[in-house]
Parts: structure tokens; C-alpha cells; sequence
């Protein structure tokens, strides 16, 4: 994984500017940028949506994609950062949706579901999307810091395969 100061300095000099829709992470993703320079310039702002009223509420997500899916998906972490990118004046979204421990038995502790989308700049204006799945170890608080700096760490990887399809418009700073 890469540092936070080499994602910022990369978010940086690419323009790009974060929101984001976080579920068990819980602001931990967006706390964790605001710690290196210039984060003031590098986050708009971050939604915590724990319960699935809030995610409904705040992020749009649909009750049909939650019971289709499960909260703990690809496609509820997908609706909740388009969401946030459609409320925001970010140009990238985190969302993080997952369990640190055994509430669910279908579902291994520390499955953490991940979505990261990118206003694409292309006339049909719908944003750019890509989801990955992980799974981590250790204590809930081990597991939702793992995550937090993983989110982040995959904003550069992410961001050249979104630029390789569309331009990225500025951010409204």
C-alpha cells in the first residue's frame, strides 16, 4: 500500500478532490486524508450512513439493491458513492460498506466492499465506477483502519484507468 502522502500529492496534482459514503469505516477514511497537507483542498466532504435509513436518506440507496444484494456488496458501496458524488462537489467517491465481526454468518468478519467513482466528463455524465471486495484480519478497529488506508491507497490505480476512459473535470474548489 502507498502512503497517504503520496495519495495526496497525487490527488493534488491531478485535481481531485474526495467525498465520501462511508458505512463500517464510519469517517475513518476521511479522517485519515485530513491528516496530510493540504487536505483542506483535497476533501469536500464525507457522509456517514451506518444505518440503512441513512444510507436510503442521504445516499439513495435502493432498498431494492439492499435486499437484492445485501448491504455488505459491491452494488450498495457502488449506489452509495454515486450517491455522494451526485450531493457533493467532489469528483471522486469512496463508499465502504462491510462487517468487522460474526452479525452476519453468511458473511467472513472483515469483509469490507469497496467503491470508488469518478465524474467521467462524458456527455451522458454518468461517473465512472469500479468495486473490489477484501477481506482483512485482526481486531474491528485493526480491520476498519486496513480499510480506510486501502480505500485511499487505490485512489491513483483507480484514477489513470478512469482518465484512460474520460477526462476528469476539475473540482469545484
Amino acid at each position: 500500500m502507498i502512503s497517504i502522502q503520496i495519495v495526496a500529492r497525487y490527488m493534488a496534482d491531478h485535481a481531485l478532490q474526495l467525498v465520501t459514503a462511508e458505512s463500517c469505516t464510519a469517517g475513518l477514511i476521511a479522517s485519515t486524508l485530513s491528516e496530510a497537507p493540504n487536505a483542506g483542498k483535497l476533501l469536500d466532504c464525507a457522509f456517514v450512513t451506518y444505518t440503512v435509513a441513512a444510507k436510503k436518506r442521504e445516499l439513495k440507496v435502493s432498498a431494492d439493491t439492499i435486499e437484492k444484494y445485501n448491504l455488505t456488496s459491491e452494488q450498495v458501496a457502488t449506489e452509495m458513492a454515486m450517491g455522494a458524488l451526485a450531493r457533493s462537489a467532489a469528483n471522486v467517491a469512496i463508499a465502504n460498506t462491510g462487517v468487522v465481526d460474526n452479525i452476519d454468518p453468511t458473511i467472513k468478519p472483515g469483509t469490507q466492499c469497496f467503491a470508488w467513482a469518478f465524474h467521467s466528463g462524458q456527455p451522458d455524465g454518468q461517473p465512472v465506477v469500479f468495486t473490489e471486495t477484501k477481506r482483512f484480519s485482526g481486531s474491528s478497529r485493526k480491520i476498519r483502519q486496513r480499510s480506510a488506508l486501502y480505500a485511499l491507497s487505490r485512489i491513483p490505480h483507480y484514477a489513470g484507468r478512469a482518465s484512460n476512459m474520460a477526462v476528469l473535470p476539475q473540482a469545484n474548489a
